[in-house]
């Protein structure tokens, strides 16, 4: 296999794609299945596999298409803003807290009752947010992790695949993700601690647009067109 430039698909680069999601994996799984009581958890074993898969497969394809984007979203960057800069370490003891509290519901002490069904409609939403993360990837090559004006990239505006119908479908894929993975996963309080992380997104959908009018030029015109930020006819 070989990425834009003509390097092969490197040992490192194999590493970095495979070893690095299967890490995250294994503390996801740390949290769940320590909270949950016991590793007898289907659903928590649905959750985990279905994430490593696509994080490995997203990561191979950027490797082959767009080595850039990976480099842009890794790292920390000097002229990240600092109210960004503090919303992700914010959302990282959130999210842990949501992994923490949903198996402690759905399994150890079972609060929470969900039909097989549910959890089936939870497992089509997850799969249905990795498709919209790929679909933005896609189309994408200014994806940064960080709200910033990619000046030395040539950034312009992005209007083509998902773009078309919300201007942040990045942020849109997260709340599937959440959505999905509460529901997958089986827990109700799960499900309200989610819409918690769906808010502070959405604030930072709005800040973020900010520094886009202000820096990029066309955004004006582009916001103009897609009314919607994150839910199409809702927001």
């Amino acid at each position: 296999m070989r990425c834009d430039g003509g390097n092969f698909l490197n040992t490192k680069t194999l590493m970095m794609g495979i070893v690095l999601p299967l890490v995250f994996c294994l503390v996801l799984g740390l949290l769940l299945f320590i909270a949950a009581g016991t590793v007898f958890w289907l659903y928590g074993w649905i959750f985990l596999i279905l994430l490593y898969s696509f994080e490995v497969a997203l990561f191979i394809w950027l490797v082959r298409y767009d080595p850039g984007l990976i480099e842009e979203r890794t790292g920390l960057k000097s002229d990240q803003p600092t109210w960004d800069k503090e919303s992700n370490v914010l959302a990282y003891p959130l999210i842990a807290i949501l992994l923490i509290v949903m198996p402690l519901d759905a399994v150890r002490f079972h609060w929470s009752q969900m039909p097989t069904w549910l959890h089936v409609v939870g497992a089509i939403v997850l799969l249905s947010s990795f498709y919209l993360i790929y679909l933005t990837y896609r189309e994408n090559p200014y994806l940064s992790s960080a709200v910033r004006i990619q000046e030395e990239r040539g950034q312009t505006v992005v209007s083509t695949g998902p773009y078309r119908y919300v201007r942040h479908p990045l942020y849109t894929s997260a709340l599937l993700f959440f959505l999905g993975s509460t529901l997958l996963l089986g827990s109700w309080i799960g499900v309200i601690l989610g819409l918690v992380l769906e808010g502070t997104l959405a604030i930072r959908a709005a800040r973020e647009e900010q520094v886009l009018l202000k820096g990029l030029k066309g955004y004006d015109a582009y916001m103009a067109r897609v009314r919607w930020r994150l839910i199409p006819h809702v927001w």
